[in-house]
């Protein structure tokens, strides 16, 4: 811990590292460890039982949190006509076709989220598949959809969050703020659970949540009990 800030050490004094906390339990042991300027957010990583270098492995696509993520999103849309009007209507930064492609192409990286309509796809792929690699619009990731407008709203509002495992086998997403009520964060929490217990792949065998921490910003991770976490989105459905 001696690369860590001073800052960091202090919230860290508080905490066991070995200690596997509830899941209310481990949001407000974060909460109480965040002593930045600034309203932190609080991620969750998530290790997950696969290989994410098979294909048949790979874990990715969005969860819709109730209470959002506290975040503002640039929101880059590819869409013609009446879809491009609903992008804009819906509060798109930057809606286009070709010529966003050409401004991509030209090196332009103002945006968080790209979008899409279906039927900008073949030429989105064939003009930015290699220049975007993951970044591209995918329809798995909801970011592809007639429904563009409805898509823009809820990534600006900031209730949707797209996951993707990394190499390693982790799944890292925002679920709220510091600020927000614990319950609130909670709940974001359940419906992550929820939608990566449904995109679990049917070749994953054996434990497929090996662990899971939850940290803010600039603030020390807590580990969390994985079966209690799956419980919060066991209850959102019902």
């Amino acid at each position: 811990m001696k690369n860590r800030t001073a800052r960091y050490r202090k919230a860290a004094s508080h905490l066991n590292s070995e200690v596997v906390h509830a899941p209310l339990a481990a949001i407000e042991a974060v909460k109480a460890a965040s002593n930045a300027k600034f309203d932190e957010t609080i991620d969750v990583a998530v290790q997950l039982g696969v290989d994410p270098r098979h294909g048949d492995q790979m874990v990715r696509g969005i969860a819709t949190l109730p209470f959002g993520t506290g975040r503002k999103r640039r929101v880059a849309a590819f869409a013609k006509g009446d879809k491009a009007r609903d992008a804009e209507e819906a509060g798109a930064d930057v809606v286009g076709a070709e010529d966003l492609i050409q401004k991509i192409q030209a090196g332009w990286r103002d945006f968080d989220v790209l979008v899409a309509t279906p039927d900008m796809m073949p030429l989105l792929g064939r003009s930015l598949g290699r220049v975007l690699g993951p970044k591209m619009p995918s329809p798995k990731s909801g970011t592809v959809t007639p429904e563009i407008g409805k898509a823009i709203r809820d990534i600006k509002h900031g209730a949707q969050v797209e996951y993707r495992v990394e190499k390693a086998g982790i799944v890292h997403a925002p679920i709220g703020k510091v600020s927000f009520p614990t319950a609130d964060i909670a709940a974001n929490l359940g419906a992550l659970m929820n939608a990566l217990q449904r995109a679990r792949p049917a070749s994953a065998k054996g434990h497929y949540l090996r662990g899971m921490a939850v940290s803010s910003t600039m603030g020390p991770a807590v580990k969390m009990d994985a079966a209690q976490a799956v419980l919060l989105g066991e209850q959102k459905k019902h």
